[in-house]
């Protein structure tokens, strides 16, 4: 990602007592909110092992899009298929042979040329929510792959970042491991957008 220090790096430097840290899942670059990390071997795999159940851990997330988005509530069930460009980048693209993916869609707030949306990946295809949104000509604000920069460029108030949040987290109880609920607030830079913009 050309991040120097990485998250787990970050945290077994932090707290030594941490060592044994393991990410279960990322969170692609840009992007806030919520992170699974395991402090224990057992529950990693017992983590990873639900996040190939759909359904199993619930993620939520909100985004901005460009445009109006119509519809109240959409599942979205394209296809993707997920290649590594020459300099390593992986880029997603809705294909027909491309793995399984559903994204679900709520939309909160919807203006002419902006909507906020909180969305529900089922599955946890590589840039998933990303490639669905702009497949559906209703690219996240912000988003350097995948987004409108023509529309981004337009923008009375500028982000300066990816308008895509992980809000929420729900894992069940499982193998003896209680049930889990976190929730992250938006940052500055997301809120004050929000507040600029959609609120009014």
């Amino acid at each position: 990602s050309g991040v120097s220090a990485g998250v787990i790096e970050t945290i077994r430097r932090a707290r030594t007592d941490l060592s044994g840290v393991e990410l279960v899942h990322r969170l692609d670059r840009g992007t806030s909110g919520c992170l699974m990390i395991a402090k224990r071997r057992p529950y990693l795999k017992v983590l990873q092992d639900a996040l190939r159940q759909p359904g199993t851990i619930t993620k939520t997330y909100e985004a901005v899009v460009h445009g109006r988005w119509h519809q109240s509530t959409l599942a979205i069930e394209e296809p993707l298929l997920t290649n590594s460009r020459s300099n390593g980048e992986r880029y997603t693209r809705v294909h027909p042979d491309g793995k399984t993916a559903l994204t679900l869609v709520r939309c909160k707030i919807a203006r002419d040329d902006l909507s906020l949306v909180e969305v529900k990946p089922m599955t946890g295809r590589t840039h998933q929510i990303r490639v669905h949104c702009r497949w559906l000509r209703h690219a996240i604000v912000g988003d350097d792959r995948y987004g409108d920069r023509d529309a981004d460029k337009y923008l009375k108030v500028r982000p300066g970042r990816m308008l895509l949040h992980a809000k929420q987290l729900i894992i069940p109880a499982m193998d003896n491991y209680d049930h889990i609920e976190v929730t992250a607030s938006l940052d500055n830079a997301f809120s004050s957008f929000l507040e600029s913009t959609l609120s009014k």
